[in-house]
């Protein structure tokens, strides 16, 4: 496909333009109801498939998904435990 130069340039402004709106709609989402980091994670894997700074902003994008993951478990862990406990424990609040 990206044999003929003006088939690479009208397949990179598509990919641009649905990686974009996609991009543009978990960033909506981050501030309304909705999977915001998952639609922004998306659209940059669908930008990153075509545009160098897409994947390095995908790979920070990651990094961060990741540690929200593990801090949110921690999170549940910690207040699992402070429910389990009994009544009067040093450990509860």
């Amino acid at each position: 496909m990206h044999s003929h130069p003006a088939l690479h340039l009208t397949w990179r402004f598509t990919v641009g333009l649905v990686g974009a709106a996609v991009l543009l709609g978990g960033v909506v989402m981050c501030v309304t109801p909705g999977p915001g980091i998952g639609g922004v994670i998306v659209g940059l894997a669908i930008l990153a498939t075509e545009f160098s700074w897409a994947r390095r902003l995908l790979r920070r994008a990651r990094g961060y998904a990741a540690r929200v993951r593990s801090q949110a478990a921690e999170r549940i862990r910690e207040h699992r435990a402070r429910r389990s406990s009994p009544p009067g424990d040093a450990h509860s609040p």
